[in-house]
């Protein structure tokens, strides 16, 4: 009998495809990858056309080792790597390491770990997609180009292990824009105004609000004072229908969304999760599955069998009028990623119920939330009956009231998204056109808009799929990146940009301002899909991008020289042996070290002045960092004084309520919420 050998990725998908297949099937793991480019050097020759300098990875000798024997043995060899450009790229690379050239080699691949996909997935087998491969071999040497010619310059300047790269400099440009427009941002005052209102025949009165804008009290107190005595009269009441649509199923981008949003997940936490559920759990009764399809894809597509088989178990489980009546679809503004389905259960009639036990609760939280949104996919939109009244105040003022009641459910009988309120505010009904309507009260409300909310990991996925920045697959890795290299902290799931990323930031805008600019990294990632759509070659990609890059290093490092002098000698002299000590920077920010090191290692943490005395003793305001690394201002005499500020404090008094005035950006505003007083910074002649 014949013996194929089959090759994944994963060890864990090998327990769960080796009892799909037969006797004549042995199936084993590269666990990952098997060959990349050095870590010692760039590993790109300029000089030969770009050409890559591939090695083994350290470490997987033994691995290659084992799959060489099992190669030996076999007579066809089926590379079932993942289904996506990185899997490709795997499955060519193992072809080399292998040194399969005189094998009987195919490709195969499948979007779920089931026992029906993986043996059609035998029926057609084919050869490596060199365009795939290609693909992925440009985004590889051009994040490599990248960090292996600006981290050094990183290094040099701000004198530790840092790091710059193609999409995580992107992101952190995102970030601290950002932070730049909450620091900026000035609140803008504006009133609303309510009315109670009673109606004849009813215990519960009627609230309407002002339709208008309010901005100020002065133009409240006008409205106020021409209200009175005016007749509150019904001029128009409609009632009507509101639909709310079916979410569309999960695509890397959105799951990640809703796991941070519903299930406080970090994107790293869900991306290993999902890995667990499609390579395979056990399941009692069944053994080893895999319960979800292929994680990373930005596709809404579902399958035929599966948007049938969906449509079934909705129709029997929740009646026919619960079932979508035609399949929603979403225009995509960029590729499609290697026309994957969603993401979604691989069966259906596996309720998170009956998984509940085989599963951890993690895992069955998020198993659970894809269940739900698929589901929903398949069904019909939620209805509600809406009611709007319109009354007239006097002969120029109008308020209003709107509500809407639940009709049919639809598809919020599954799933219901974070930011979805059940409305049951439900209007009193004996209203009639023309009815005159009696003031209880009013009632008014001071406000202020508000900055734009720091991103979360959810809000900056969303952006960097939005803009076109990385794929789904490097959006978990690029944010893991940024957290661990300390350029931004997470604090009660804002991400805050730190003085570190700041630094990093600024000096990336200055000597490599096409590195950062989203625009120009979206544009690179459409040109990767024109090589993986086989209309660029890979190599023109890299020959365009290079030189342009090579020269703007060549200046950095002239500028970086120029600026580049002896350790800045503070004023603050070391206990222990007398010298002035000099500022370094270190992953945390700006410090203290003595000179004399290796002799002699004090350090100690440095406080800039602000010149800003403290609003509440006096004492001199620092700018400090909380233990992740984020900037505050606080006062030299702590613990003592315990006065704080996130943003910078004047040396001005508010004039309306004597409160601390704080900057933003070219204005001075109220620490004072329910002050709202701003004013233009002086500039000084």
């Amino acid at each position: 009998m014949a013996k194929y050998l089959v090759i994944v990725e994963s060890p864990a998908k090998v327990k769960t495809i080796k009892k799909f297949l037969g006797a004549n099937y042995d199936v084993e793991a590269s666990n990952g990858h098997v060959r990349d480019l050095p870590k010692s050097q760039m590993g790109v020759d300029i000089d030969n056309d770009y050409e890559p300098k591939y090695i083994t990875i350290r470490g997987k000798g033994d691995v290659l080792a084992n799959l060489r024997k099992k190669v030996k043995k076999a007579d066809k060899v089926y590379l079932a790597t993942d289904p996506d450009r990185e899997g490709e790229a795997i499955s060519w690379h193992l072809y080399y390491a292998l040194k399969l050239e005189n094998k009987k080699v195919q490709r195969i691949t499948f979007n779920e770990i089931t026992k029906n996909a993986v043996k059609n997935s035998l029926k057609e087998p084919r050869d490596i997609n060199m365009n795939l491969v290609d693909a992925q071999q440009a985004r590889r040497i051009l994040d490599r180009m990248v960090g292996y010619s600006i981290s050094p310059l990183l290094w040099a300047k701000v004198k530790r292990g840092l790091s710059a790269g193609r999409v995580q400099s992107a992101a952190l440009r995102l970030i601290c824009d950002r932070e730049e427009e909450i620091n900026a941002f000035v609140p803008e005052e504006y009133w609303s105004l309510e009315a109670l209102l009673d109606v004849k025949g009813e215990k519960k009165p009627l609230e309407v609000k002002y339709q208008g804008d309010i901005a100020s009290k002065e133009e409240l107190d006008v409205i106020l004072k021409d209200l009175e005595g005016a007749k509150f009269v019904i001029k128009d009441i409609k009632k009507g229908e509101r639909t709310k649509k079916a979410p569309l199923p999960f695509t890397t981008s959105t799951l990640q969304q809703e796991a941070s949003k519903q299930l406080n997940f970090s994107t790293q936490k869900t991306m290993r999760l999902a890995q667990q559920l499609y390579e395979g759990v056990d399941v009692k009764g069944q053994g080893s599955i895999g319960v979800i399809t292929y994680l990373r894809t930005d596709s809404v597509r579902i399958s035929e069998e599966a948007d049938k088989a969906a449509r079934e178990y909705i129709h029997k489980q929740y009646g026919e009028k619960y079932v979508a009546s035609g399949e929603e679809s979403k225009k995509s503004g960029g590729k499609i990623q290697d026309a994957h389905e969603a993401i979604r259960p691989t069966d259906i009639s596996l309720t998170p119920v009956v998984l509940k036990e085989s599963l951890s609760r993690d895992q069955f939280r998020l198993y659970q939330l894809i269940w739900r949104r698929f589901t929903a996919s398949r069904m019909q939109p939620a209805v509600y009956e809406t009611t709007t009244v319109r009354i007239n105040a006097g002969e120029k003022h109008i308020f209003g009231a709107s509500t809407s009641k639940l009709s049919f459910e639809g598809f919020l009988s599954v799933y219901i998204e974070d930011e979805e309120k059940k409305e049951n505010n439900v209007l009193v009904r004996s209203l009639d056109k023309d009815t005159v309507l009696s003031l209880i009260e009013y009632e008014s409300k001071q406000h202020f808009t508000q900055p734009p909310a720091h991103f979360t990991e959810a809000a900056l996925v969303k952006t960097l799929e939005e803009d076109g920045i990385g794929r789904p697959s490097t959006y978990a890795p690029t944010i893991t990146t940024i957290l661990a290299r300390r350029y931004v902290v997470k604090e009660n799931k804002n991400l805050y940009v730190t003085e570190l990323g700041e630094v990093v930031n600024d000096m990336m805008k200055k000597s490599f301002p096409s590195i950062v600019d989203v625009t120009f990294t979206a544009n690179m990632e459409s040109l990767l899909d024109m090589v993986e759509e086989g209309l660029v070659q890979w190599k023109t990609v890299v020959r365009n991008f290079y030189p342009d890059l090579d020269e703007a290093v060549k200046q950095a490092e002239k500028d970086l020289e120029s600026v580049k002098i002896a350790d800045e000698v503070s004023d603050v002299i070391c206990e222990n042996c007398g010298r002035n000590m000099v500022f370094k920077y270190g992953p945390h920010g700006k410090f203290l070290a003595c000179p004399g090191f290796p002799d002699c290692k004090n350090t100690k943490p440095y406080f800039e002045k602000t010149d800003v005395p403290c609003p509440k003793c006096g004492g001199d305001v620092l700018i400090k960092k909380t233990k992740k690394g984020r900037r505050y201002y606080g006062c030299a005499n702590n613990p003592e004084c315990d006065f704080m500020s996130w943003q910078k404090p004047s040396a001005e008094k508010c004039p309306n309520c004597g409160s601390y005035m704080v900057e933003r950006g070219n204005k001075v505003t109220c620490s004072n919420e329910n002050c709202g007083y701003s004013a233009s910074i002086k500039k000084e002649a």
